[in-house]
């Protein structure tokens, strides 16, 4: 689609995969007349108990700035593959899995949701044990609000959201240690790592990982600019992805001898209206940096998290339980 700059750079990337990389469409969307992949990357070592780096953006196509992060690191990354040998030797025991772009349609056609007016990141069977904020925490009374969770009493989730879901388990449920990241805009003045849940406020199972990482992330980068927290404690929502992910993860693994904790990058694009008020009035300004200067430095402030999360899941012995 030569007006379709997002996928143009997708199959670009496609074609610059080095030797240890592969790429596969996993779906195709059909909309308005038009097909639109669905991308996966998978960077370094096939055995499926190797440790993983899962990497997502677009599940919610005004959120385009999450897939321009995404890229610009896989980008970053096979240019220094091809002069950094020790780099490529990290592959050889760990890899990156990463779907770059989860809902094409919905960030062409320029809309939160899928096609079907659904929010995938409120379309997983997983209900909230407690009140959720009206709307904003899913609702099914029909596709013209934002949050729309799909019709009352469907147990079938969306292609794209069952994509990702067949894509994590098939990617990363033998693997010894995952760290999931999946990049977000829209919510807040400050950019925060949101871990599970977002259906409750009851512990995290798997909180003594998360500490063990934020305990790294605080060493290693002091002046870091991440508000490190659990979902519920900016709101609770019905149907969240990774909820859902999560729990079929720990039904397999209730020793937790293999480590999985998905996160979500959600960055704070509300300072980005108060700095230019006028974004308010473009669609995609609530959720992007609109000025070139923002965008440029958006892409380079997130880079070292998302190589501090390649280097700790290659590291898990650092942080995973004992």
């Amino acid at each position: 689609m030569s007006n379709f700059a997002e996928q143009i750079r997708i199959e670009e990337l496609a074609r610059k995969c080095p030797g240890f990389a592969r790429v596969r469409t996993l779906e195709t969307v059909v909309a308005k007349g038009r097909e639109f992949p669905i991308y996966a990357f998978e960077i370094g070592s096939q055995d499926p108990e190797a440790q993983v780096f899962a990497l997502f953006g677009g599940v919610h196509g005004l959120e385009r700035v999450g897939t321009h992060v995404a890229l610009a690191y896989l980008e970053s990354l096979f240019a220094q593959a091809e002069w950094d040998k020790d780099l490529r030797k990290r592959f050889e025991t760990c890899r990156i899995v990463s779907i770059p772009l989860i809902n094409p349609a919905g960030m062409f056609f320029g809309q939160r949701s899928n096609m079907n007016g659904i929010d995938l990141m409120r379309n997983s069977p997983t209900r909230s044990k407690e009140s959720v904020p009206y709307l904003l925490g899913g609702h099914h009374i029909g596709p013209n609000l934002p949050w729309y969770m799909g019709p009352e009493g469907s147990t079938e989730m969306e292609l794209e959201a069952q994509v990702l879901v067949n894509f994590v388990k098939e990617q990363c449920f033998q693997s010894k240690a995952v760290l999931c990241l999946d990049i977000h805009s829209g919510f807040g003045m400050k950019d925060r790592l949101w871990y599970p849940y977002a259906k409750t406020a009851e512990a995290f199972p798997a909180l003594p990982e998360v500490q063990n990482v934020r305990r790294l992330l605080d060493l290693s980068y002091p002046n870091h600019i991440y508000a490190v927290e659990p979902q519920s404690e900016s709101y609770t929502t019905h149907g969240d992805l990774w909820d859902y992910i999560f729990d079929e993860h720990l039904a397999t693994n209730l020793d937790f001898k293999r480590a999985f904790i998905p996160w979500t990058l959600e960055i704070g694009s509300w300072l980005w209206i108060r700095k230019n008020p006028r974004q308010l009035f473009s669609a995609l300004g609530p959720f992007n940096p609109i000025k070139i200067h923002r965008h440029r430095r958006t892409m380079r402030r997130h880079l070292p998290l998302l190589d501090f999360f390649l280097r700790s899941v290659s590291n898990y012995q650092s942080w995973i339980r004992k």
